[in-house]
């Protein structure tokens, strides 16, 4: 059985504490938490802080909370040579303080609080100083998920940049389209089985492969329309660059 404690409670936080207290062979022994209130409909009050000199033993100690606050959480931690991880796909090992031993525990998905996640699905990328520490993060992992990966602080940094570009600003197009089928009364679920298509396109197709429509065709005509119709300025340049953008991939 492996015991955690997890420190923090925002989106992240929340669902590790979810999934950590069903999950076989893991104990989630306590969770720390500066506002006691935004994790009791979690857990129980028992297994809360928010006193660090209260934080109890375990094997293993999960830092989920912001990159700006992870230093400073690990700095406050009153122990030593304790096997210490954050969840960041940005921050390096480097950024825990020095007195324990250092792992990143990264789960790679979108996560907001008023969603369910299966997290079996779910790839978590762990990084360790050592082969002992990386074992135990590995052991608690497949607990969980069943997609674990061995991902250093640099592929971690490449996937995180990645992860924005297919997920947060792909989302942003959804929301310039919902936008547009409101402005003209159209539902935006019209365009929901096109949505879905395309991305289980990739799961067979390289992204590449799969693109289509009027930039790949270099279809002027229909282009200069599209950029006819669009209304917001801001709106014309990103189809412009975008379209400018698929065109070099192609010529590649």
């Amino acid at each position: 059985m492996i015991k955690v404690v997890i420190i923090g409670s925002g989106n992240v936080a929340q669902h590790l504490i979810k999934v950590m207290q069903i999950a076989a062979n893991v104990n989630l022994v306590q969770v720390f938490a500066r506002n006691k209130e935004s994790v009791l409909h979690l857990i129980t009050e028992d297994k809360i802080t928010s006193d660090y000199n209260a934080i109890k033993e375990a094997d293993v100690y999960i830092i989920s909370v912001s990159d700006n606050a992870i230093a400073e959480v690990a700095e406050n931690l009153p122990f030593q040579n304790r096997l210490v991880v954050h969840t960041s796909g940005t921050s390096e090992l480097s950024v825990l303080d020095a007195k324990n031993r250092k792992g990143v525990f990264y789960p790679l998905q979108t996560f907001s609080k008023s969603k369910e996640i299966d997290f079996t699905s779910i790839p978590i990328c762990l990084e360790a100083e050592n082969g002992e520490d990386f074992k135990t993060l590995q052991s608690l992992s497949q607990n969980i998920s069943e997609k674990v990966f061995a991902i250093s602080s640099e592929q971690r940094k490449s996937l995180h940049v990645a992860a924005v570009f297919v997920c947060n600003f792909v989302n942003h197009m959804y929301t310039i389209g919902n936008q547009i089928c409101e402005e003209h009364n159209v539902p935006f679920e019209v365009l929901q089985p096109l949505i879905m298509e395309t991305a289980q396109k990739i799961s067979t197709l390289k992204p590449e492969d799969a693109q289509t429509g009027p930039a790949l065709r270099n279809d002027t005509k229909t282009i200069n329309k599209h950029l006819e119709f669009l209304q917001n300025l801001d709106y014309q340049e990103l189809y412009k660059l975008l379209t400018q953008s698929i065109q070099n991939v192609k010529k590649l």
